[in-house]
């Protein structure tokens, strides 16, 4: 169900034309997605001639059962409607740990056992250098092509009208065009911690809190999905926003 809709705080807008709903971090919960999924088809079903677009604020995996049921909707999404995916920290471990094994202990601990075993491979509670190893290699012979071209693929942030998604947020002070990738994927305080406006309003995640935070300049949609059950959903549209 819609929530009521309110003004887009500081008086900034969404582009002309185009319904976005941006989801919050997903963090391997399935069917908290789909069901999401399902009550933005519900929106939509009751509004005629509006365009949609779908945008994913990263962290895909880890924490929660189902990383890979997560990336395959989203894949199977993507061939129906348009959708945005952005790159969340959490995505660089599953391109990396392959390729460097001894990242295990720091994305083990970020719930990257949990990922591991969506795809099929059961690791122990505290894996050795030789286990890591062993774990690198069957999770490079289990994850799909398509899997893969999925994490490459996904874009460090988008602008529409004035409205800026990215992951964790931007640094102040330095224009949204010239923001590093590192920034983008894992600032907190300086970020979250500026009052002022920037140039557009960001919505981001990457930083639970119980409730969607909205701000002068930002609006936060990462509830914690992975242990509160609860994934947000924001949608922006004209001048006005609101929760489904």
């Amino acid at each position: 169900m819609t929530v009521s809709a309110q003004p887009i705080p500081s008086g900034f807008r969404a582009p002309e034309g185009v319904r976005i709903y941006a989801i919050g971090d997903i963090h391997g919960c399935a069917g908290p997605l789909r069901d999401k999924l399902a009550a933005i088809d519900a929106d939509l079903a009751a509004r005629s001639g509006v365009e949609a677009l779908r945008i994913f604020i990263g962290d895909y995996i880890d924490r929660g059962p189902d990383s890979r049921g997560v990336v395959d909707t989203l894949i199977e999404l993507s061939r129906r409607e348009r959708c945005i995916f952005l790159r969340g920290n959490h995505e660089a471990y599953v391109l990396d740990f392959p390729h460097n094994p001894k990242i295990m202990p720091i994305w083990g601990g970020l719930g990257g056992r949990e990922t591991l075993a969506s795809y099929g491979i059961a690791s122990s509670p505290a894996p050795d250098a030789t286990e890591a190893l062993h774990l690198a290699n069957a999770l490079e012979r289990a994850v799909p092509g398509s899997h893969r071209d999925f994490y490459r693929n996904l874009v460090l942030s988008y602008a529409a009208g004035d409205l800026y998604f990215v992951h964790a947020g931007v640094r102040p002070g330095i224009p949204l065009e010239a923001q590093s990738a590192v920034d983008r994927t894992w600032i907190r305080h300086e970020f979250l911690d500026h009052e002022g406006l920037f140039e557009k309003l960001i919505i981001h995640g990457h930083t639970p809190a119980p409730e969607p935070e909205i701000r002068p300049n930002r609006i936060n949609i990462d509830t914690r999905a992975f242990s509160s059950g609860r994934l947000t959903c924001i949608w922006l549209e004209g001048g006005q926003f609101g929760f489904v």
